[in-house]
């Protein structure tokens, strides 16, 4: 095996904050000094490396000195110690109409991860692979986000199987729910895609064309034109996070994991925006 030199395009000062959160984590795990294969400097860096390069973690762990198993120990705690910073919907709803936006935006993506065998049944009683999606035609985990007009995501929600839709996902993890709430109580509609259509009050999708074909009325063409101007820029939400992030553009680990590394990503990416709350 060769080992090279390399540059880890990140911000010292996010080293130094995942190394602080990572020796709080020990703290509180009752971890003796020096019984670690890797200080918490370069545990950061090692977790670091894998977000923005995504390499392979046994080679990852490697070149830092330790086991393939102690690599892959490592990284999970760095992606809980990452995903448990997630805020709260609520607060990341109130925190926007704080700060003075008009609108967020809501939408979900499919996360790409490998092919997997578990099944369940779909609602017209067929057998299907739970973590396939017919619309993508791909294996993945749907992932719900809600973002600022300017595209910055605030919030991402637990891994749900691709097979489902993102009504059904935004539904079952209470996002209307707190959208619709945040509209009435806060003033802060969301807007989103016509996937979404009747998602409640709160929550502003374009109007579908009609099955039969005829067209819409002129009305309903400016509010949907309308809708996806203001809606454009903030589906950039995703991009922000796998464009920075490239772990997140296919996963090997547990689907059922994904939604902790993307909430792990959003940490990441707040602290590069300077989105974290005071107290940290």
């Amino acid at each position: 095996m060769i080992a090279y030199l390399a540059r880890l395009d990140v911000p010292r000062e996010l080293v130094r904050h995942l190394a602080r959160l990572l020796a709080t984590q020990r703290r509180l795990l009752g971890t003796r000094r020096r019984t670690r294969a890797l200080t918490c400097h370069y545990q950061a860096l090692m977790v670091l490396a894998w977000f923005r390069k995504a390499e392979d973690t046994a080679l990852l762990g490697a070149g830092f000195g330790i086991s393939r198993a102690t690599a892959y120990r490592y990284i999970a705690e760095g992606i809980a110690v990452l995903a448990a910073q997630r805020p709260d919907l609520h607060d990341a709803l109130r925190r926007a109409a704080d700060d003075g936006w008009a609108f967020v935006i809501l939408d979900g993506k499919l996360f790409d991860c490998d092919r997997l065998a578990e099944t369940t049944t779909s609602v017209k009683g067929k057998t299907i692979d739970a973590w396939y999606s017919g619309k993508h035609r791909d294996f993945g985990a749907n992932i719900q986000a809600v973002m600022r007009p300017d595209g910055l995501p605030i919030w991402t929600a637990d891994a749900l199987p691709g097979h489902l839709h993102d009504l059904s996902c935004a539904r079952e993890l209470g996002v209307t729910a707190a959208l619709n709430w945040a509209a009435a109580e806060l003033d802060l509609p969301a807007l989103a895609d016509a996937g979404y259509k009747g998602a409640g009050h709160g929550i502003k999708a374009p109007t579908r064309q009609p099955s039969d074909g005829k067209p819409l009325a002129v009305a309903n063409r400016t509010v949907n034109r309308l809708l996806r101007g203001l809606r454009r820029q903030g589906e950039r939400g995703f991009a922000l996070l796998t464009g920075r992030w490239r772990t997140l553009r296919h996963s090997t680990i547990s689907p059922t994991r994904i939604g902790d590394v993307v909430a792990a990503a959003l940490h990441l990416t707040h602290f590069e925006y300077r989105y974290l709350p005071e107290a940290l």
